[in-house]
């Protein structure tokens, strides 16, 4: 077991999924090089994760990804946790933090497409289920990205299987910026 140098501080274990897929498919074993992925069970508890591991703990490079309209939680929590320098938005990149405009799975709609989420979908054997969710009251009307949305995270355990498969389906010119930049950072 290698000891880590650098922790990747993300909010729930689709994000770790979707970081280690892209990782392998770039041929990196991020666990040899000592980069370790934490889940951290909401993005509330991102105080106390980069105080175990950032400067006032371990004293590791802390890095992350983050939703757009986490953007001041992650920035207190990082203040609080002794790195001074998250005062502000334009700084969080310049210490390792990665917005996703809305959430992952949207950055993943986004680069994958419509139609490629729907043939991933279709490969998993869930149109049907897509199908039902679509048709249901509360969804007809919605854009198509918002019940692709709203699909991935209705079931539990559906976010993280699909970030694996959503990440193996894409086209690698055609990363979310913000899962790039992290991976290349660290």
């Amino acid at each position: 077991m290698v000891t880590p140098r650098t922790v990747v501080l993300v909010e729930g274990d689709s994000d770790r999924v979707a970081l280690q897929t892209l990782a392998a498919r770039r041929g990196r074993d991020l666990v040899a090089e000592g980069v370790r992925i934490v889940a951290m069970g909401g993005v509330t508890n991102i105080r106390t994760f980069a105080r175990r591991y950032g400067p006032l703990g371990l004293q590791l490079t802390v890095a992350g990804l983050y939703d757009a309209a986490d953007e001041a939680k992650v920035r207190r929590g990082l203040l609080a946790a002794g790195m001074s320098d998250a005062l502000t938005a334009e700084a969080l990149p310049q210490l390792g933090f990665y917005q996703c405009t809305v959430d992952l799975e949207d950055e993943l709609i986004r680069a994958l497409g419509i139609q490629g989420v729907e043939a991933v979908i279709e490969a998993a054997g869930e149109t049907r289920s897509l199908r039902l969710l679509a048709q249901m009251p509360a969804q007809r009307g919605w854009p198509r990205e918002a019940v692709l949305r709203r699909f991935l995270g209705v079931r539990s355990g559906r976010k993280t299987r699909y970030a694996a498969l959503l990440v193996g389906a894409l086209d690698l010119d055609r990363v979310p910026e913000p899962l790039e930049q992290l991976l290349a950072r660290v």
